[in-house]
């Protein structure tokens, strides 16, 4: 059996990897392993000398309500040396922010279900806030398959890509593939 705790949010946004350069960017619809292993790093801060490792979170699956694009302005690192003045060159960004995000995440051990359903998550920013809900499910792996959502498996196989480069162990590239099980919408 594994123990599943699920978060609620208002919005939430995945920064893509390819976000830097993108000139237009959906939010992912999948949860890369270094995201996953920040997310077990906030709610087990004693796991935070262990890179590159997830240890307590089995599966997750995410889904949502819509995608809401949104326009960010970002400024150039460097100064452009102008006539009389220095400047920061700007640029607009269109993303994708979900609404209504429900986050199942499922552990092997109750006690590390109870612990993490006592504390918020954020997806990619501390602005989105997840909360948990106060029941903790009981499923098999087969029952929690059923659930409706999207869930990237790490690793490599015949079916994985590239999903961006793991901020926890020196920039490795990370692999998976997904599997979706529903309509994405609610």
């Amino acid at each position: 059996m594994m123990y599943i705790v699920i978060y609620k949010g208002k919005f939430g946004f995945i920064k893509p990897w390819t976000a830097v350069r993108d000139g237009e960017t959906f939010s992912q619809q999948f949860l890369t392993p270094s995201i996953i292993e920040g997310i077990e790093k906030k709610l087990f801060p004693e796991l935070l000398e262990r890179n590159g490792v997830i240890c307590k979170i089995l599966r997750h699956k995410l889904k949502y309500a819509a995608v809401d694009m949104q326009q960010e302005v970002t400024q150039a690192r460097g100064w452009k040396v102008g006539k009389k003045q220095m400047i920061r060159e700007r640029s607009i960004l269109r993303r994708g922010t979900m609404l209504d995000p429900i986050l199942y995440i499922a552990f092997e051990d109750r006690a590390d279900a109870i612990k993490a359903s006592q504390q918020h998550i954020c997806l990619c920013r501390n602005e989105d806030v997840m909360w948990p809900c106060s029941e903790i499910l009981e499923l098999s792996e087969e029952e929690f398959d059923q659930l409706e959502g999207f869930e990237l498996r790490f690793g490599e196989s015949e079916q994985s890509f590239l999903v961006g480069y793991n901020r926890f162990d020196h920039g490795k590239p990370m692999y998976g593939w997904i599997e979706y099980n529903g309509n994405k919408l609610l």
